[in-house]
């Protein structure tokens, strides 16, 4: 049943607000603060939740407790501004998440961001009624075996994702201008962290290495795919397998001239190159195999080091769902990928994040570094009960694509038609049911 006074949630989350030098500067602060001048001029009875990681106070490593909060309200006059006059209006509740889950332990932050009509909750995870049903608010780390806090509220509590951010993350902002362009922040942007080191490598590669390197090395590296079969037929042409056409390929290239011997010359050496890669792999293939072997039998890692992005939020919003059946919809964020998936007839909904994304793409051929480009999908999640059912849609907060400043031309053409083309999710529906629900479901509750 639809109630004219039932509020539409308006949701965001991952904004990472903060942080050491380079990592301070917020690319989308226009767009935010256009958003909530939108949301202060509405008429509509509205909440804003903001669902974690509004702040990036991991990446805040030379100032202390709440001291944190004077950066902040003096780097960000505008967005604090901004946010007291939104408050007015329209009521805005902040859950902490992994990064800013120091609000938790002082009472200061609460009383501070009262002062700018935010209202805190320190707490786990937040419900709120729409319809005759409920909606699971929570920032998703808990799920997260590498940002889990055993201890809530315990400030002095450091996970693994703790020592990553103020260690690597925050290390990058202080460092980031010393480059040829001002990409090494970007790192916060890098999931899931394992592909660090090859995009590490492929920034390294595309900008940072001596141009003139650079292009020697590409004709070399795109030929080397090429090479390997080359190395393969002539040694099956050594064993009497098979017998090269050298001749007839000698002769295709003395017609290219200066071109030819070029190629010719190319394709030899990486030719002699992969052969001795291929007869060294394999005894380093058995090696590695045995000793990831070793590793597994004893045990000495029992969980990668980044989780499934699905899987596990899945599960706990199967939990939610057995223990609070009148909960329609389990909305997190955490893992910056805005999703809607379907969980027992009900909506598991991932509200992304307003950092720039990163989005891997191999090149075309060759053995040359991946292309990462960049893209914002800043959104903002709309969920509020309609006759049809309780509804979910995604509004795209619209910033171009920075991808034709920071993506090389020859970045683009290694990647020609493997350009990137995100896009949000679709409007979802939890269709209205029957099942009668506990007394007082309906219940605003902090968990």
């Amino acid at each position: 049943m639809v109630d004219d006074a039932d509020p539409a949630y308006y949701v965001i989350s991952d904004l990472h607000i903060g942080g050491d030098e380079q990592l301070g500067e917020i690319d989308f602060l226009d767009e935010l603060l256009a958003f909530l001048e939108r949301l202060e001029a509405t008429d509509e009875n509205a909440e804003l939740v903001i669902n974690g990681d509004l702040f990036g106070l991991w990446e805040v490593t030379e100032i202390d407790g709440p001291a944190k909060f004077e950066f902040l309200t003096e780097r960000y006059p505008d967005l604090f501004r901004q946010l007291r006059a939104t408050g007015e209006s329209i009521p805005i509740t902040l859950l902490p998440g992994n990064h800013d889950n120091e609000l938790t332990a002082y009472e200061e932050y609460a009383e501070r961001l009262a002062e700018y009509n935010v209202d805190l909750v320190r707490s786990r995870s937040i419900t709120r009624p729409v319809g005759d049903r409920t909606i699971w608010f929570e920032h998703g780390h808990q799920q997260d075996p590498n940002n889990r806090f055993e201890d809530f509220a315990n400030p002095y509590e450091t996970p693994l994702g703790y020592f990553y951010n103020t260690h690597v993350t925050s290390r990058a902002g202080r460092l980031s201008d010393r480059g040829r362009y001002n990409w090494l922040k970007d790192v916060q942007a890098v999931t899931p962290t394992e592909r660090v080191p090859r995009w590490l490598f492929s920034k390294y590669f595309y900008r940072e290495m001596n141009p003139l390197l650079r292009y020697a090395a590409i004709p070399f590296l795109l030929a080397f795919n090429i090479s390997v079969v080359i190395a393969v037929l002539a040694g099956l042409d050594v064993a009497g397998v098979w017998t090269m056409p050298v001749e007839t390929a000698d002769a295709a290239l003395d017609r290219l001239g200066l071109v030819g011997e070029a190629v010719h010359f190319i394709l030899v050496v990486n030719s002699v190159i992969a052969g001795v890669i291929l007869l060294a792999s394999i005894p380093v293939y058995f090696l590695l195999r045995d000793v990831r072997k070793t590793v597994d039998r004893f045990g000495a890692v029992e969980t990668d080091l980044t989780v499934d992005p699905d899987e596990p939020y899945e599960t706990a919003a199967r939990e939610v769902f057995v223990e609070h059946p009148e909960t329609a919809i389990f909305c997190y964020g955490h893992t910056h990928r805005p999703t809607i998936n379907e969980v027992d007839g009900r909506l598991l909904v991932n509200t992304g994040t307003w950092l720039k994304r990163l989005h891997r793409r191999d090149v075309v051929t060759g053995l040359l570094p991946p292309v990462f480009y960049p893209s914002y999908q800043l959104c903002v999640v709309r969920i509020a009960a309609e006759p049809d059912g309780i509804a979910v849609e995604y509004e795209e907060i619209v910033k171009p694509s920075p991808y034709t400043e920071e993506v090389t031309l020859t970045e683009r053409l290694l990647t020609l038609g493997r350009k990137p083309s995100p896009a949000l999710p679709d409007r979802a529906v939890v269709p209205a049911e029957a099942t009668p629900f506990p007394p007082n479901s309906g219940e605003r509750t902090d968990e």
